[in-house]
């Protein structure tokens, strides 16, 4: 039986090196067919797509896109996020150890991902969002898509329950959301070098509605 298994697993291995590399020799066989000006429109077009990606960048950085910041009020809140089409607002209080660690993470994150905006709002200064969100568990992060909550991080529970998580546990999380362009796996967590009890909570592509989100848990100040 184990020797059937690995007779089909090595054929299935051969039959997709043969696809890989008729693909890669068609890529090749079209590259040698083209002439001079085809190279030439190939080039430009590569150069109007670079053009446009940095146009597209510094408008997100005129945007405030590229870097992690405070914003002061509720009003503020709604600017921000209008403007955006990805962002990640964090909701903290001074008093809560966790949401220093996060501010770490999320500082590296907001360069990495130009295309998202990162931001954070004291819930002292925000009741009346606080309590439209049904914020109770700090921190909380709120994953907005086009001026809409789609997603929550609420606390470390999504993140392996450790304050240790790597900077790229969170941004798997942010990736199954779709908040950010993530290009690992978004079915399984990255590796942790951490102890093997930690624990993990598999995420699911979902929305949550602001409306309908609730948590029973405590503040989360301890």
């Amino acid at each position: 039986m184990a020797n059937q298994t690995m007779d089909i697993l090595s054929m299935v291995l051969e039959q997709s090196a043969k696809l890989v590399e008729e693909k890669v020799d068609a890529h090749l066989s079209k590259l040698n067919e083209m002439d001079e000006d085809d190279l030439d429109r190939l080039k430009e077009k590569r150069l109007e797509a670079l053009k446009k990606a940095q146009k597209q960048k510094q408008e997100w950085l005129t945007k405030g896109h590229g870097e992690y910041r405070e914003i002061a009020s509720e009003k503020d809140f709604f600017s921000e996020v209008k403007e955006s089409k990805n962002v990640v607002c964090h909701f903290y209080k001074n008093s809560t150890f966790r949401c220093k660690i996060l501010d770490k993470h999320l500082a590296i994150l907001a360069k990495k991902h130009v295309e998202t905006k990162f931001i954070k709002l004291d819930v002292e200064k925000a009741p009346f969002l606080t309590d439209r969100l049904r914020i109770k568990v700090i921190p909380t992060l709120a994953l907005l898509l086009d001026g809409k909550t789609k997603d929550y991080v609420v606390g470390f529970s999504d993140l392996g329950n450790t304050d240790e998580f790597p900077t790229e546990m969170l941004e798997w999380r942010l990736g199954c959301a779709d908040v950010i362009n993530y290009s690992g796996n978004l079915m399984e967590p990255p590796t942790m070098g951490q102890r093997s009890g930690t624990k993990f909570t598999k995420v699911e592509k979902k929305t949550i509605r602001g409306g309908t989100y609730d948590s029973d848990s405590d503040s989360g100040d301890d």
